[in-house]
């Protein structure tokens, strides 16, 4: 993999080949790193005053990676090792960028720190992209980059093949070296539509960290979060969530201990707390996802059992990889429980429990079936405590990254206010016998209150439905 970076003298940069102090690589120097699924290494091809380039050439050993993958292949594959991705810019370009490029992609440079913060006219070339030629224009282009990519055709000497997925692309234009960077190492992986690793949680503060100032606003936001964190939707939710409040914010990130933390993490500690407050013995995590909640839900001194309940069974499949399923002891084991079940349908292993969640559920449900969900809920579990969790609707307005009218999820039916939050809450515990209080989850804001609303229900009497 081969990717260049060119600086032309301009009034921001008097001396182009200030670029190696920006990347904290000498240009008299080669220097050789070790990188996840090869070596890397970085060079100067051309410096002078007026212009600079700097090569980051990335040799992908194609066995090592597959010996690096134990458990995950089994026999033999051809494919294992002919492959695209010793010549192609994938994600293992951006994993040695973040370990080559670190303070560069961090704006970080100590001997000339008035150089960080300087646009400068730049010239980046990947000679084969995957993705093709129309992603890559609907990535760079809404960021300000001129963009040049051609097809690369499948074989020159059989051109009614056409073309294959891979692009020559050229981007030029003025942006600081720290900005023109984080999107290179988010976008790659992108375009690559895969990552040669696990996709742990930490994917999301990359995610976040990277994005940081242009990924809110972009038009492809969606698109570009769903392939960068392996369409896992958990993971997906937090950082369109962490995203937003960002709002597009061209203000450099802060530090963690200086940051608040996100809603979706709110969100988790909010419901932990009424678990720990009303004290069940068995919880059901109704629409569960990707078990998110599960492994807070298991610390919680005095649950016994706990349930996790999905329709989808692969994301029932990633909650069981994400839990460590299959290396918990058998106490643990029995503790917990993920089931295939649909809230349309009553469930008998579902009655009887002490608490039930629906934690960002309920708005993803057409506002037509909702009575069913809530019947069966309330009228056929009847679980002594319900937590019951969705934005507030009000609070859209101060996301600037939202148009008017546009909800925070694309499969969201309805967004409430908190009046009528407090109705439909308020009509359940009247018709099923609970209890029922509010609360809010988030930064208040005096006018719209909090991004989260929250009740907790909690059963009085039998009522019939």
């Amino acid at each position: 993999m081969l990717l260049t970076i060119t600086a032309t003298r301009s009034e921001t940069l008097a001396d182009a080949s200030d670029l190696g102090y920006l990347l904290h690589k000498h240009p008299d120097r080669v220097q050789t790193f070790d990188v996840f699924g090869g070596t890397a290494t970085v060079m100067y091809p051309e410096v002078s005053p007026e212009r600079c380039t700097a090569a980051l050439v990335l040799e992908v050993d194609p066995i090592g990676l597959v010996r690096g993958r134990r458990g995950r292949n089994e026999g033999f594959s051809l494919a294992q090792y002919v492959n695209d991705r010793p010549y192609a810019a994938t994600s293992l370009l951006s994993v040695a960028m973040g370990k080559v490029f670190r303070s560069a992609l961090n704006g970080q440079c100590k001997p000339r720190p008035e150089l960080v913060g300087q646009p400068l006219n730049l010239r980046i070339e990947v000679p084969t992209m995957p993705g093709g030629v129309d992603l890559v224009m609907r990535m760079f282009e809404p960021l300000g980059w001129e963009v040049a990519a051609e097809p690369i055709v499948l074989d020159p000497e059989i051109p009614d093949w056409g073309d294959s997925d891979f692009t020559a692309v050229t981007l030029t234009g003025t942006f600081t070296l720290s900005e023109a960077l984080n999107h290179l190492y988010v976008l790659v992986p992108v375009l690559d539509g895969g990552k040669h690793y696990w996709v742990s949680s930490d994917e999301v503060d990359k995610l976040v960290r990277a994005g940081s100032g242009w990924l809110a606003t972009h038009p492809e936001r969606e698109l570009i979060s769903r392939r960068y964190l392996a369409r896992q939707r958990d993971m997906v939710d937090e950082a369109r969530e962490r995203l937003t409040e960002l709002d597009g914010s061209t203000e450099p990130t802060a530090p963690d201990e200086e940051r608040e933390p996100p809603l979706v993490r709110l969100r988790h500690d909010a419901v932990i707390a009424q678990v720990e407050r009303l004290r069940p013995t068995s919880v059901l995590d109704l629409g569960c996802g990707q078990g998110a909640l599960l492994r807070r839900l298991m610390e919680v001194q005095g649950v016994d059992r706990v349930v996790g309940t999905e329709v989808s069974s692969s994301s029932l499949e990633v909650a069981s990889k994400r839990l460590r399923v299959e290396r918990m002891t058998e106490r643990q084991a029995d503790r917990l429980d993920l089931w295939l079940s649909s809230l349309q349908y009553q469930d008998p292993r579902l009655v009887g429990f002490d608490l039930a969640v629906l934690m960002e559920v309920v708005e993803h449900i057409d506002e037509d079936r909702l009575p069913a969900v809530v019947a069966n809920v309330f009228g056929f579990m009847r679980p002594g405590s319900v937590v019951v969790t969705t934005p507030n609707g009000e609070y859209n307005a101060l996301y600037p990254a939202l148009a008017a009218g546009e909800f925070r999820h694309a499969d969201h039916r309805f967004e409430w206010s908190r009046a009528e939050f407090a109705t439909w809450t308020q009509g359940i515990a009247a018709r099923y016998g609970y209890t029922v209080e509010h609360a809010g989850i988030g930064a208040e804001d005096p006018e719209r209150g909090t991004p989260t609303q929250l009740a907790v229900f909690r059963r009085t009497e039998e009522v019939a439905a």
